[in-house]
């Protein structure tokens, strides 16, 4: 989560583009009810990403951080397939709000699509706003560099040094519930992620992007660069583990020492792989 902002998106800026993905008033229930059924024969029982989750009676009645690793590369089905399964399981009255790039909201029509069904800006002030106003928020802390891992390191978790999501939890005083989700990074094969090559080029500050990947993925073939894929048919599956206990000497609702907040991104961090490696241990495709 950055307070930083891409040139693409100070340049679209006089477009329009910059007043979506602030406020979580801007969810609009009725588009988000419109999209769910409109998502269902992917992510249904029958669908080619059919969705199957463990573990949502660990989630608290008050409102949560809900943190999952990344994977799949920009086509997001972790972030969509979650969705589905949370408004499923809750209703719409208890919304979900992830935090998104900003690039989601480099054009007056995708911010406001996105903004509609809750996305808010990946910024410490949105989600702790959101958090405050009684909603529960999504992060992915590993951004690109989780969602464009290789295909061999799919079941290690790549947060990347990323800590952010845990001061932000221990600020607000919420606990984090962390989701391990299998699926998504078998719809294609990431050969590198180019993170060095991202490093040589000007991608962090034109779009705030930490990777250059190389991948096979349809209907590409060989492609160079995060371009959006057809995810090949997979089930989702994700497992919803309890939620992570502030560590020792934390004082929640206030601004946390940084050892606390790396001792709390520990903690979660290492109950995500155990989460990782129980689905692994029950796929038929590891």
């Amino acid at each position: 989560m950055s307070t930083a902002r891409s040139a693409i998106l100070r340049w679209r800026e006089g477009a329009e583009v910059a007043r979506f993905g602030h406020d979580v008033d801007e969810l609009d229930p009725a588009h988000l009810a419109a999209v769910r059924r409109a998502v269902r024969p992917l992510f249904g029982p029958r669908g080619p990403y059919r969705v199957d989750v463990q573990g949502f009676a660990h989630v608290p009645a008050t409102p949560s951080l809900v943190v999952a690793n990344h994977g799949g590369g920009t086509t997001t089905l972790d972030m969509w397939g979650l969705l589905y399964a949370w408004y499923g399981q809750f209703g719409l009255p208890r919304t979900l709000h992830p935090l998104g790039h900003e690039l989601l909201f480099a054009s007056r029509r995708l911010g406001r699509f996105f903004a509609r069904v809750g996305v808010l800006r990946a910024h410490l002030d949105h989600a702790e706003a959101a958090l405050r106003a009684g909603r529960d928020v999504l992060v992915l802390p590993g951004g690109d560099r989780e969602a464009w891992r290789p295909f061999h390191h799919r079941w290690r978790l790549q947060f990347a040094g990323r800590r952010g999501y845990a001061r932000l939890a221990l600020r607000a005083g919420v606990p984090v519930v962390p989701v391990a989700c299998a699926g998504p990074h078998h719809t294609l094969v990431v050969l590198t992620d180019g993170h060095r090559l991202a490093k040589r080029l000007p991608l962090h500050r034109l779009a705030r992007a930490d990777v250059f990947p190389v991948h096979l993925s349809l209907p590409w073939g060989l492609a160079i660069g995060p371009w959006p894929h057809l995810p090949w048919p997979t089930p989702l599956r994700y497992r919803v583990e309890a939620p992570v206990p502030f560590p020792r000497g934390a004082r929640p609702g206030e601004e946390p020492e940084e050892a606390i907040a790396a001792a709390y991104d520990t903690a979660v961090r290492a109950a995500l792989q155990r989460g990782l490696e129980a689905l692994r241990r029950a796929s038929p495709r590891s």
